[in-house]
């Protein structure tokens, strides 16, 4: 009977947990944020009855326990471009759609015990995963990997392995290979930059896999022996590829010793009575050509209108995706 009473009182604690939750979790839109907002499209010649719409679907969203920080930030970049209010509107729905799959499948992982760690960066990070082509299965596959080893992995590195798998596959890893790849990774304790840091690796070398001079199988070997990734590729980037530049610059100085003492004792005495012009416009960039280098032309990067549905992404290294 106690025992009864015991998962009876437990069972309508974890409800209210539940019920609860979302309200501990929200994150409504303070006064300060309307202000500000609403402010930048009156510069703009938007009117507040304009803006209102998408200041109250942020806040809805915030109610929901999904983070508002990136919405608002995408409402605060379309006004300042001049673009209309309702452009940005659908914008906004497919972020938040993107956002509330992350928060389900993080939901899901815990339900299985897995701890959150930083939840609103878990959420971004995984609805970027998603919208870079990881699939929900391959983060129960994640997921499911992970909980195989002693290290405990949180829901902020299960989405930091979901957007590095994504980032393998645009190297054309393929999904198992690099699936299996994150998974030993979390396994063995990697913390969400090392993650990262991996599939950038990875997908940098992606040729090399793919044709062969590269083995993925024994990179996860590698790991599972617990090696960090700031040691995997440390003797191949150090290595010149065996015969390669490295090798050159060696030979080449090697040789060059003797022999260029040699002629620079038969021909300083010529070189001494030259005006020195030519010879010297000869080893010494044009002036207009140092300034070039030591300040390279900006580049632009505000995004046209037009492609202001583009989801913010913090990695670009490799094609410009994965920083």
């Amino acid at each position: 009977m106690m025992r009864m009473q015991i998962d009876r009182a437990l069972g309508v604690l974890s409800v209210m947990v539940a019920l609860t939750a979302p309200s501990v979790w929200a994150e409504p839109l303070t006064a300060q944020d309307r202000d500000a907002i609403t402010r930048l499209g009156s510069t703009q010649g938007r009117s507040e009855n304009e803006i209102a719409p998408l200041l109250d679907h942020v806040s809805k969203a915030g109610e929901r326990g999904l983070p508002t920080e990136s919405l608002l930030n995408k409402v605060r970049e379309g006004l300042a471009k001049g673009v209309e209010p309702k452009r940005i509107d659908p914008v906004l729905r497919q972020m938040t759609s993107r956002l509330e799959s992350a928060h389900e499948v993080l939901q899901e992982a815990g339900s299985r015990g897995m701890e959150e760690g930083n939840r609103q960066r878990a959420i971004e990070t995984m609805a970027e995963a998603l919208s870079r082509g990881t699939t929900v299965d391959e983060v129960r596959e994640l997921s499911r990997l992970s909980q195989d080893g002693r290290h405990k992995a949180t829901q902020e590195e299960l989405a930091a392995g979901a957007k590095g798998l994504a980032v393998m596959k645009e190297g054309r890893i393929p999904s198992k290979d690099g699936t299996a790849l994150v998974g030993e990774g979390m396994k063995q304790g990697y913390r969400a930059s090392e993650l990262l840091d991996l599939s950038r690796e990875v997908k940098r070398r992606g040729s090399d896999f793919e044709e062969g001079r590269a083995s993925l199988k024994a990179l996860r070997e590698q790991v599972r022996r617990g090696e960090r990734t700031d040691r995997l590729f440390k003797d191949e980037d150090h290595s010149g590829s065996g015969s390669g530049s490295g090798g050159d610059r060696r030979d080449r100085g090697d040789r060059g010793g003797r022999d260029s003492r040699e002629e620079s004792s038969r021909d300083r005495s010529d070189r001494h009575d030259r005006s020195g012009g030519g010879d010297r416009s000869d080893r010494t960039d044009r002036p207009d050509k140092v300034d070039r280098l030591d300040r390279p032309e900006k580049v632009d990067r505000i995004e046209r209108p037009d492609r202001l549905d583009r989801l913010d992404r913090s990695d670009h290294s490799g094609s410009g995706r994965d920083r």
